[in-house]
């Protein structure tokens, strides 16, 4: 138990405040054996020692907004389960991954959580590009059992849109999980019309706002989390080179 509250403190700042802290309460003391709504106190206790307060927000954000996604078409697939697990434990290792995933399916039994109550403290504190990756994350979920149906657009849509994500980012980040011919273009947030000279600028502009190091003061684990979407902006670049011929 005392690992479990370790980690749960460690690197919390603002998650264990307003109705976020509320979920966390109310899950711990409802659905994980020998855990209290007290114990979140303690685990405010470690925090105040961390070297990295926002990755361990943006970690709880990123399992409470899954556990919504998972929600969105009225059944909770097992892959999809199996990416967000994965994901943890590709990035935090086997036992943070273990104890990240018992509180995100305390988090799924939990139908009392406002989403947008959630996405305006989140936004409150997260940046821009900490925001972006969040999206492009439930788009992996959704995306986790080989397709993305609208209940799942539409609900991703609407966090994106809690989380002050505008609708040209979102339609850009959506077009990394669909195989079209205009992706490319969506991506760099562009028309199919623009001009060689507005292809190369909307590029640079894509690499700065998708750049992997503006995730760094959320640790290095999450800077390799946001290279996906870096490598599909350069992807999308290099197609639409190579079909112009530039």
């Amino acid at each position: 138990m005392g690992n479990f509250i370790k980690w749960l403190g460690a690197g919390l700042g603002f998650a264990v405040a307003g109705p976020i802290g509320s979920i966390l309460g109310f899950v711990v003391g409802n659905f994980i054996d020998g855990f209290s709504k007290e114990d979140i106190v303690q685990a405010k206790q470690y925090s105040s020692s961390a070297g990295n307060v926002q990755s361990g927000d943006f970690e709880i954000s990123l399992l409470l907004l899954s556990s919504t996604v998972i929600k969105a078409d009225g059944k909770v697939d097992q892959r999809e389960l199996a990416f967000v697990r994965d994901y943890f434990k590709k990035m935090y290792g086997e036992e943070r991954a273990n104890h990240a995933f018992k509180l995100f399916k305390g988090f799924i039994k939990n139908n009392k959580i406002s989403t947008r109550q959630v996405c305006v403290q989140i936004r409150q504190n997260l940046t821009h590009a900490s925001r972006l990756q969040l999206v492009h994350f439930l788009f992996g979920i959704a995306n986790a059992d080989g397709n993305v149906n609208e209940a799942e657009v539409n609900i991703i849509k609407t966090i994106a849109g809690y989380l002050y994500v505008n609708q040209h980012d979102f339609e850009s980040i959506k077009a990394m999980f669909y195989d079209s011919s205009d992706s490319a273009y969506k991506i760099l947030e562009i028309e199919k019309t623009a001009s060689n000279d507005e292809v190369k600028k909307a590029y640079r502009k894509m690499v700065k706002k998708y750049h992997p190091d503006k995730l760094q003061h959320l640790g290095d684990e999450h800077v390799k989390g946001a290279e996906e979407k870096f490598k599909q902006v350069q992807k999308a670049y290099e197609q639409i080179q190579k079909e112009r011929g530039m």
